[in-house]
């Protein structure tokens, strides 16, 4: 008997694993960054600063003036 059920229901084949060099990847889900700084002297101390948009730890409330630099350095008056 098992050996007539293994024939009427063979055993599913895995898929096999795409080649590296493959276009289709798997989805992988993107994680926020988990740097966080809790303000620019922070992140001076951990030499991060300058953090640009898109760089792990930048958040638009470190960058004053807008131009997606966080922490740059302040270059005074003349």
């Amino acid at each position: 008997m098992p050996g007539d059920y293994r024939a009427a229901h063979p055993a599913p084949r895995a898929r096999p694993a795409p080649p590296a060099d493959s276009p289709r990847q798997p989805f992988t889900r993107q994680h926020r960054s988990v740097v966080y700084f809790r303000g620019c002297n922070e992140a001076r101390a951990a030499g991060a600063a300058p953090i640009y948009r898109g760089q792990p730890g930048y958040r638009p409330e470190m960058d004053g003036d807008g131009d997606g630099i966080a922490c740059e350095p302040y270059r005074g008056r003349r």
